[in-house]
């Protein structure tokens, strides 16, 4: 069983476990007994007329929470069945009615039930995208609705979502979120649940090792409420013992484990694994690389090759990560293939809808013009012939005019096909560039053993990580302008903390540094700062001026400062670099889109132009400094300095 499966169970589990008087789901018990025959007929013959049979008494009893159930059962039947045009169309419908039940009966929990199973449904059928948009929507929804469980559950599904990609840098912000939400809320339902999860896949975020693992995974013990978070805990304890040469140690936590046959809930892969790293202290694994490489989980397979590296096992573990490399680098690939794809239909359905509504509108027009014609032509007919002299060289003018106007049209035709060649190059050049450096360090890691040493293989592997997150960010990209362009990019205000948003920001940028450049905070207020704002585009706005500095600045520091005092009644951010600076006559022209001065730097043209439109949604701006004359450039983001909303 997937991650998303166990997580997408216990997150229907979390709501429903509600006090009742004959049944866990506390519903009316006749009602009851249909809601368990259609649940165990999901996907299978006879659903349809057990879950009728469930509206139907619903309805005559009264009883909403019933009635909910059964919508929450229609979707989860259709989840069931292969993706296909006319299967996701009813998906779709249905997860719009199950909202709109939960919503008008009052059972939120549903409500965003209802997103999880939709995105699950499309990330099992390898629409990563959708699937990833959905569970955004959901979050964003909780957001705007203040709902703390569904902000909960919406961090939860996100890290669950990068974590499932091997994407632990892009789950840590939403696990640290989660957790924060546990720990300060007074939610009965949340505080019901076990956080335990959380700090063990925030272990997962930190390098194999590090100190930081073992004292996530002791801060997940201390607070286990089951018996699978105890044996989940155990898990993770075994591989920090044999990490520290620990072998009794780790062979008391895998005889617990081994003796549990729920381990394989926590990992599918957790007997391979144990078997492996037997082998491992037998110094009995050489050869089983291919073997090894299948299990599912990398980190398991970072600690095997960690362990062997340490036990005098080189040889073997640098074949094992150059397999691991390859085997990223397929993931990587694969991910950003689905997410092409479903771009590249995305934007040929909107095509083709643009072009049935022009040709639509053409033959309206030419229909009219012919009726009108037909009229002309038969009063002509009628009357003398200077009237119809008349009126047939009025007809010529009408005729020369929309010729004129058809040609104008093919020319705006001819200049938007220019334009979409001009993009798809551009893209062309900016994806190759990634995966040209992707197959390059790839070759390098490929030479013969004792070439490079631990610490350039580390490296390589790094920079190969990175050119795969800096595809997904080009696309990242072109998704948010499109949206912009479609008017469907929804800012959601609530309350935010500057220093957070500003420390969550250089987290999120710093892995980008090149070598020798630093990267500090400064800020010129004491303690916490809270402002009523979109916290999370605030985010995406200062992530994006330190994204741009760190490309440009190869030597020196780059300064990211946080403001009340510069501008009253402003929060002014500002984003200062030792980079070559930007051409004062150039300080507008860089935030049109596609814009980039220096072609030999990675990106789509697209960051600027995003940041201004959204600070823009916001009521605020973003400039370029062009008083600031230190060496280097200095962007500024600024937006109002409030702490509630606009009445």
């Amino acid at each position: 069983m997937s991650i998303r499966s166990i997580l997408c169970a216990l997150l229907l589990a979390i709501p429903l476990a509600v006090t009742a008087q004959t049944n866990a789901y506390d519903i009316d018990d006749e009602c009851y007994s249909y809601f368990r025959q259609a649940e165990g007929l999901v996907g299978k013959p006879g659903f349809r007329a057990a879950n009728d049979q469930l509206l139907k008494l619903a309805r005559e009893k009264g009883d909403t929470k019933a009635e909910t159930l059964y919508y929450v059962e229609e979707l989860k039947n259709l989840t069931r069945f292969p993706s296909s045009t006319e299967n996701d169309a009813k998906v779709e419908d249905a997860h719009k009615r199950l909202k709109q039940v939960a919503k008008d009966f009052g059972y939120s929990q549903y409500f965003y039930y209802s997103y999880q199973l939709a995105e699950t449904y499309y990330y099992n059928n390898g629409k990563v995208s959708k699937s990833f948009a959905l569970a955004q929507e959901m979050h964003q929804q909780a957001v705007a609705d203040g709902d703390e469980y569904g902000i909960w559950c919406g961090d939860k599904y996100l890290a669950s979502i990068y974590i499932d990609q091997d994407d632990f840098v892009s789950a840590k912000e939403y696990l640290l979120d989660a957790i924060q939400i546990y720990h300060s809320s007074e939610d009965p339902t949340i505080c019901r649940q076990s956080p335990t999860r959380l700090y063990c896949d925030l272990a997962d975020t930190y390098p194999v090792g590090n100190d930081t693992v073992g004292i996530y995974v002791s801060k997940g013990f201390d607070l286990a409420k089951v018996h699978l978070d105890t044996l989940r805990c155990a898990f993770y304890r075994s591989k920090l013992a044999i990490l520290d040469n620990n072998v009794p140690l780790y062979e008391e936590y895998r005889d617990y484990c081994m003796a549990d046959p729920l381990i394989t809930q926590i990992s599918a892969s957790a007997p391979n694994f144990f078997s492996f790293m037997d082998d491992v202290i037998a110094g009995k694994i050489d050869g089983r690389e291919d073997e090894i490489i299948k299990l599912n989980k990398v980190r398991e397979i970072k600690v095997i090759a960690n362990v062997c590296e340490h036990r005098g096992l080189e040889d073997f573990a640098f074949r094992l990560e150059k397999k691991l490399v390859q085997k990223l680098e397929k993931r990587f690939s694969e991910i950003n293939q689905s997410r092409l794809s479903e771009l590249n239909i995305t934007m040929g359905k909107a095509a083709l809808s643009a072009d049935l509504a022009t040709t639509e509108s053409k033959l309206s027009k030419v229909s009219m013009m012919v009726i009108l014609l037909l009229g002309i032509l038969l009063a002509a007919s009628l009357l003398f012939s200077l009237i119809y002299i008349y009126n047939h060289r009025k007809s010529e003018l009408k005729d020369k005019k929309r010729i004129e106007e058809l040609k104008e049209a093919n020319e705006q035709v001819r200049l938007a096909n220019e334009a979409k060649t001009r993009f798809v190059q551009n893209m062309s050049h900016e994806v190759r560039t990634p995966l040209n450096a992707i197959v390059g360090f790839s070759q390098l890691l490929s030479l013969p053993d004792g070439t490079l040493t631990p610490e350039e293989k580390d490296e390589f592997a790094g920079h190969i990580i990175n050119n795969s997150q800096m595809l997904t960010m080009l696309l990242n990209d072109i998704l948010n302008a499109s949206s912009m362009d479609k008017g469907d990019y929804q800012i959601n205000y609530g309350m935010g903390e500057c220093r957070f948003m500003c420390q969550a920001a250089i987290s999120s940028a710093e892995h980008r540094l090149q070598p020798g450049v630093s990267l500090t905070f400064e800020p010129d207020f004491e303690g916490d700062h809270n402002i009523w704002t979109d916290s999370h585009r605030v985010q995406q706005i200062l992530i994006n001026l330190l994204t741009n500095a760190c490309k440009h600045t190869s030597e020196g520091s780059i300064v990211l400062r946080c403001s009340f005092s510069e501008k009253p009644g402003i929060v002014t951010f500002s984003v200062t670099d030792t980079g070559p600076g930007v051409p004062e006559d150039q300080a507008e022209n860089i935030f049109n889109r596609f814009t980039k001065l220096n072609e030999f730097v990675q990106g789509t043209g697209l960051g600027l132009s995003i940041c201004r439109e959204i600070a823009e949604r916001m009521n605020g701006k973003v400039y370029l400094d062009t008083s600031y004359k230190a060496g280097g450039a200095r962007f500024v983001f600024e937006i109002p300095d409030k702490t509630e909303p606009d009445m």
